[in-house]
């Protein structure tokens, strides 16, 4: 057979195994073992454990656990409560400010635990019954949740960027960097998208004479907003240890997910009263369930690759799409439309680690710089997010809002997808949005 037909094979096995419902890291694993047995020499077979080992005695990849423990910390405790009454006593009285905050809320929360389905499942058990009383419409509710907890993978500090970095050998630091901006973007793109559809369903509700939409008005007392300073002070104190840390060069990203996870914990001990056996339990067994299972994808997704690799299916595949009359930009948009079709069926560890060796060489020789085209890569990783059939987003607020029904929750993250596309579109006209902080921060 030709390594084009193997290749062919291949991937068709995989799309079975993915399909079947088994996890992911053993689909991945039994598909690569079983083309080892076949296509391979019998004696790389006792290469798998050194080959796993050796992919993952990798320093960087400390930062997933510490990260998964930071985020574990916050989200199983009454921080996210915390956190969304305090934002939403200082943007009470701004027309939608109810949503603006807990868009705020969200991407402030995302900055901290770098988890997408933890960010909803914290910000929205609390935000979504208060829009609900307050006049938002169902679809408009579940939309700002499920999309504002997509920034937890873009916003510093970003499992899918400590991934990407590892594959393609780019600096965790540099990709941690450029998506300061984007992710500051898609926050302000978002507030403002729930500013403009709160006043058009208000509008809509006054001439329908619908008085049980009540208006977004809850006014605060400056006494009452200074009162939230101290709930909020932790978090800000937390997330400018990290930034001071990481931008300032005095640590690397490994060191800095330590000190995250340092001071989160003791957070949480010393205000939320998180220090019994049952708390830490709940968090540490949180923590070593999400470490786990995210180690074993990316062990077998490297011992995928290497499979790959060794059959040169990678390199075949590479030459093909290098060699497709595209052109750079040509090429670019392929590949967003690629990675979108993927995102209906795989989540984004799966993504990086399977797509990315096989175009990565093909990214290089059209001259795509890695650091960027990672930003644009984690934004399709976030629509990924909030588009059926896979958006883990949907189901976390399905789970939480039971209420609503999913085809609400679908139609009301369907604008913030279309601002997710205008983002990656202004990325591609404006690369400095992502690229001007990593060239000037040393």
């Amino acid at each position: 057979m030709s390594t084009m037909q193997i290749g062919i094979l291949f991937g068709l096995a995989t799309f079975i195994a993915l399909f079947s419902g088994m996890p992911i890291a053993f689909a991945v694993g039994y598909v690569a073992l079983a083309f080892m047995v076949i296509y391979m020499p019998p004696e790389t077979i006792g290469l798998i454990a050194e080959t796993l080992y050796s992919e993952l005695d990798n320093f960087v990849l400390l930062t997933i656990p510490l990260f998964v423990l930071m985020g574990a910390a916050i989200g199983k405790s009454r921080a996210g409560g915390d956190l969304y009454s305090s934002l939403n006593r200082w943007m009470g009285r701004i027309p939608g400010g109810l949503g603006v905050a807990n868009v705020m809320a969200c991407s402030v929360f995302a900055a901290m635990c770098g988890s997408s389905p933890a960010t909803c499942s914290a910000i929205g058990s609390s935000g979504i019954p208060e829009m609900r009383k307050r006049g938002y419409s169902p679809a408009l509710a579940s939309g700002i949740i499920a999309a504002g907890g997509t920034l937890g993978i873009l916003i510093p500090p970003s499992l899918t960027l400590i991934l990407y970095g590892v594959v393609t050998e780019q600096s965790i630091g540099k990709l941690f960097i450029a998506g300061v901006g984007p992710g500051l973007l898609l926050t302000a793109m978002f507030a403002i998208w729930v500013v403009i559809q709160f006043r058009r369903e208000q509008a809509r509700a006054r001439l329908a004479g619908d008085n049980s939409a009540i208006l977004d008005e809850q006014a605060f007392t400056w006494r009452e907003k200074f009162e939230t300073l101290p709930r909020l002070a932790p978090f800000v104190g937390i997330i400018v240890i990290i930034m001071v840390a990481l931008y300032g060069g005095w640590a690397t990203p490994s060191e800095v997910a330590g000190i995250g996870a340092f001071f989160s914990l003791l957070m949480v001990m010393a205000i939320y009263g998180c220090w019994r056996w049952t708390d830490m339990k709940a968090i540490l067994g949180g923590t070593v369930r999400e470490s786990t299972m995210v180690m074993m994808i990316i062990a077998m997704s490297f011992f995928y690759t290497y499979v790959m690799s060794y059959l040169h299916i990678t390199q075949e595949v590479a030459a093909w799409l290098v060699g497709l009359p595209l052109g750079k930009w040509g090429f670019f948009v392929a590949c967003n439309i690629l990675l979108v079709v993927l995102g209906f069926f795989l989540p984004p560890v799966a993504i990086i680690l399977m797509v990315t060796p096989i175009i990565l060489p093909a990214l290089k020789a059209h001259g795509i710089d890695l650091v960027w085209f990672g930003i644009v890569m984690t934004i399709l990783m976030e629509m990924g997010l909030i588009h059926p059939p896979v958006g883990l987003n949907l189901f976390v607020i399905n789970s939480i809002a039971p209420d609503i029904k999913l085809r609400d929750i679908i139609w009301g993250t369907l604008p913030f997808i279309v601002l997710m596309v205008l983002a990656i579109a202004l990325l591609a006209f404006f690369p400095q949005i992502a690229m001007w902080l990593p060239e000037n921060v040393k």
